[in-house]
């Protein structure tokens, strides 16, 4: 059934929050839209999903300016490679990092991911994604770390295991593209790997590269995966 929706359509729907957008910051705030003019200067970049339910902006309250995120089909971030070939994702992380200096970097994984669950299935194809099946197939140790996990029973398991560690190989991808290693190394940024479950409205964060999630506490700073910079 679909969901309830005011009338007018789609778009106008998005011309009146442009409305909303208006009065609520840019003429509350013209000082702030007025720096922002000048240069942005965030310092955080998030890479999130693509998923129209996960919009990290939304999710975490933030102003114009705070975030600079990348969206892609599951948040996957590939391991470093240069093939003179253009590369969507890595130019973006490359941007936030060398072009803006964030001081974070938060890979958003989420629960319900229809790009993890083609991962894991392995019908991207099949369900006519030429493209997403390619684009998964990074991600394809995730599918071998959890393909034993088949029994019915253990079907949401799968999904919610295979949904973080998807998570965390994004993590350990960002550590081969050397900019990101060399601000790591020095103090200068910092990983995280979070998981927002919207069936629970729980967040969560990864205690390190390998895991595990631990449920994130109002008023909590959450630890990074790895990397350390000063508040």
């Amino acid at each position: 059934m679909p969901l309830d929706r005011p009338r007018g359509g789609a778009l106008q729907r998005l011309t009146d929050g442009f409305d909303r957008f208006r009065g609520l910051h840019f003429d509350a705030d013209p000082e702030l839209f007025a720096r922002l003019l000048e240069r942005q200067a965030p310092e955080v970049l998030v890479i999130a999903c693509s998923d129209s339910r996960t919009d990290p902006a939304i999710i975490c309250g933030a102003e114009p300016g705070d975030l600079f995120v990348i969206r892609n089909v599951a948040a996957i971030v590939p391991p470093h490679v240069h093939d003179g070939q253009p590369h969507g994702t890595a130019s973006a992380i490359e941007f936030g990092v060398i072009g803006l200096g964030v001081r974070h970097i938060v890979v958003l994984g989420h629960s319900f991911c229809a790009g993890v669950r083609c991962l894991v299935d392995h019908d991207a194809a099949a369900r006519g994604f030429t493209y997403v099946a390619d684009w998964v197939e990074i991600m394809r140790e995730v599918r071998e770390e959890v393909e034993g996990l088949v029994t019915e029973a253990e079907r949401l398991l799968v999904a919610r295991r295979a949904e973080q560690a998807t998570v965390l190989a994004s993590l350990r991808n960002l550590m081969t593209y050397p900019f990101v290693t060399e601000r790591v190394h020095d103090g200068r940024l910092a990983l995280h790997g979070w998981y927002f479950h919207f069936g629970w409205g729980t967040l969560q964060a990864a205690e390190s590269l390998r895991g595990p999630f631990r449920q994130l506490e109002a008023g909590q700073a959450p630890k990074p995966a790895i990397g350390e910079v000063a508040p």
